[in-house]
């Protein structure tokens, strides 16, 4: 906050009519003092008067973020906060992932046809790719970062300069294997605070283990939830019980014993494409290879996880 005593009284008019700090030293009117006194709005800032004493400080609008957890897409599996979340929004974002992946977007369009009543306005926004042409795994996602926080903001800046309730649909939970809040930490709006609110959503990992009727873990036993990258670089985790596998498009099971582990795989879970496979991993593994190939090339997508353990 930027502090101006000015006095005598007739000389707030030059106030009102300042446009920056800077203009107002020029009148040799600034002093360093706090003075608590009332407010009122004038010119896109604050002007606080008492007795010949102004606080200047430039405007600040608020941004409510709400990154909303609706599950894997089935309409029935978003929760009442999430509906409450989304109803109450001044503007939805969605994300177009290209024709190829164009039914992301229809089913985002679904949930909030069939569970909001009015839909509040909805602006789409073409998603950015990765560079391939980068080496470097985490640099290339920070920069894929980068460019989607620029997205959100100019939609943000261009919709909703003065501020408002913005919500996204995040698949899962924001928390799991997601990076709308690390996001949403790049977001940088002139004169805007950005308060982040996070709905929590049902994720992959329990509609696998209610899809296939499992326990996550075994009896006093430990869970390690991994991405099929590690799995594929480091091996099986040291100590590990159950590993529940994520994000994994080269199916990394490849590289483990089939002989010694168990799997339960499910893709599309809770929609009704959901596919499921179970059994001992020499089994299974060229099964799931084969349905995997040809539901991601009918759909021109997959969304899939499996669970793993010991036999």
């Amino acid at each position: 906050m930027l502090v101006i005593l000015i006095e005598p009284i007739a000389d707030l008019a030059v106030l009102a009519g300042a446009k920056s700090l800077a203009s107002l030293e020029k009148t040799g009117l600034v002093q360093g003092r706090v003075y608590r006194a009332e407010s009122l709005s004038h010119n896109n800032h604050s002007l606080c008067f008492h007795t010949g004493v102004a606080i200047f400080q430039d405007a600040l609008y608020m941004i409510e973020l709400y990154l909303v957890g609706i599950g894997m897409g089935n309409p029935s599996h978003v929760t009442a906060a999430a509906i409450q979340a989304l109803q109450s929004a001044d503007l939805i974002l969605i994300p177009n992932k290209g024709a190829t992946k164009a039914d992301l977007v229809d089913l985002r369009s679904e949930i909030c046809e069939k569970l909001l009543s009015p839909v509040p306005p909805i602006s789409y926004f073409d998603f950015p790719s990765r560079d391939p042409a980068e080496p470097d795994y985490l640099k290339r996602v920070n920069d894929w970062h980068d460019s989607i926080a620029g997205l959100w903001q100019d939609t943000i800046h261009a919709t909703h300069s003065s501020g408002g309730k913005i919500a996204l649909m995040i698949w899962g939970d924001p928390s799991l294997y997601d990076s709308s809040l690390r996001i949403a930490e790049r977001l940088k709006l002139k004169n805007t605070t950005v308060k982040t609110h996070v709905i929590p959503g049902i994720t992959a990992v329990q509609l696998l283990t209610a899809a296939h009727r499992i326990p996550l873990n075994e009896l006093g036993a430990s869970v390690t939830i991994s991405t099929g990258r590690q799995l594929q670089a480091n091996g099986w985790p040291e100590g590990c019980d159950t590993l529940v596998v994520m994000l994994d498009g080269q199916t990394a099971f490849q590289t483990l014993d089939p002989e010694q582990f168990h799997i339960w795989w499910g893709a599309y879970l809770g929609m009704k494409e959901e596919i499921l496979i179970s059994g001992t991993l020499s089994a299974c593994a060229d099964t799931i290879k084969k349905q995997r190939s040809q539901a991601r090339k009918n759909h021109g997508w997959i969304m899939d996880t499996y669970l793993l353990r010991k036999k």
